[in-house]
């Protein structure tokens, strides 16, 4: 699961690709599975069930672990998922924003927290560090589906915000209660997309030395490793080289 600015592109070290492909599937299996159980089992009336199975195609994930996913909506009746948000601050006082999908809160604020003082962070109150970042509405396309003149006078078309070009994607931005009337629009000459997501978008972004990235990094894998964690938002500058 990939949050805005932190390290997307470059968190894929040797060894570790299959073992990140099973937790990356765990989560967007719960989260389909969630998005099943609260709203319509038919992707076509329910825009988070559509997202969810959009990003886990663009994941490669398999077609039959997404119908276990959405089946196991009917069967798991006992399990009650909230989305739950901490905020702190961690290594070099980066401000962290982490998003979770949990069935016992106090499992996971427990977890979270040991993570972030082991890290020599610490986890706030609500609004501690949201007030370094603007909330919006993220559509991420990739750049095949569509050329850039064209998604260009699409998202105006749509109501979007902004449309920035990023390496291979490119990313639509609009107010988070307007996500899912832009993506609504954009599916009239667009079939896949990449995500469809709330991001946390950085004010401004702080840069930190080599070394420091290194431990910011080892950071977020780690965090990125706990099951009830779906997304990690920072306000860190990475550079890929």
């Amino acid at each position: 699961m990939a949050g805005h600015s932190h390290w997307a592109g470059i968190k894929h070290k040797k060894g570790k690709a299959d073992k990140q492909r099973s937790k990356i599937f765990s989560k967007l299996s719960k989260e389909i599975t969630v998005a099943a159980k609260l709203g319509d089992k038919d992707p076509a009336m329910n825009p988070r069930l559509r997202s969810a199975m959009q990003a886990a195609r663009s994941a490669n994930m398999p077609k039959d672990n997404i119908e276990r996913a959405i089946d196991k909506s009917s069967v798991n009746t006992g399990s009650n998922f909230e989305n739950l948000r901490y905020e702190g601050f961690g290594p070099e006082k980066v401000a962290i924003i982490v998003e979770t999908l949990t069935d016992n809160k106090n499992r996971t604020a427990s977890n979270i927290r040991t993570i972030f003082q082991k890290a020599g962070g610490s986890l706030g109150t609500q609004g501690s560090a949201s007030h370094n970042f603007n909330q919006m509405g993220v559509i991420k396309v990739n750049k095949d589906e569509i050329s850039e003149e064209e998604i260009l006078e699409l998202a105006i078309e749509a109501g979007a915000d902004e449309c920035v070009s990023k390496d291979n994607i490119y990313e639509i931005q609009c107010s988070v209660n307007e996500i899912y009337n832009v993506k609504k629009n954009l599916e009239k000459k667009i079939d896949n997309f990449v995500s469809t997501e709330i991001e946390w978008i950085p004010i401004n972004s702080i840069n930190v030395s080599n070394e420091h990235q290194e431990k910011l990094i080892e950071f977020f894998e780690i965090l990125e490793d706990d099951d009830d964690v779906q997304n990690i938002f920072s306000n860190v500058e990475l550079r890929t080289n």
